[in-house]
């Protein structure tokens, strides 16, 4: 990767990390503290995860002036991919550490285990978002209508 690809790649992997951690916390915490299943929390946090991520690119795109529709595809063209890797590869880690999940928001497993998987999750998607930025994808189609208006 050349620098500037893996500068880009690296703010791109970090904007789409914020978005999904916002989520895959909230949804975390909040499928852990109602006791809810393995099966439906992760089902939650992914949901949260997409939601944040994908309101993140959204809000810069429409205070550029892009109408709803418009911007709402650019963010969807975006992120997706990113989202997915980041949400695959963070939950596989958390379910692949033992009792991470059963072991509450109190414990800080739990915290560690989150922790480590966001992590991984930044360096699965760093190649990924590399890939479509290089390709004029991704968050490359983002910053296209960054101060645009209309």
């Amino acid at each position: 990767m050349s620098n500037t690809s893996l500068s880009s790649a690296a703010n791109a992997t970090l904007h789409c990390l914020t978005g999904c951690a916002i989520g895959e916390i909230t949804g975390l915490v909040i499928g852990t503290a109602l006791g809810l299943t393995n099966t439906a929390t992760i089902i939650l946090a992914v949901g949260l995860a997409f939601v944040f991520g994908y309101s993140l690119s959204l809000l810069p795109l429409l205070k550029s002036g892009l109408v709803l529709k418009t911007a709402l595809g650019v963010a969807l063209a975006a992120d997706t991919l990113s989202i997915a890797t980041m949400e695959i590869v963070d939950n596989l880690v958390m379910l692949a550490i033992p009792g991470a999940m059963a072991e509450g928001l109190v414990n800080p497993i739990f915290w560690l285990a989150l922790a480590l998987a966001l992590l991984a999750a930044f360096f699965a998607a760093l190649p990924v978002n590399n890939y479509l930025i290089k390709r004029g994808l991704g968050h490359a189609l983002v910053h296209e209508h960054h101060h645009q208006k209309g």
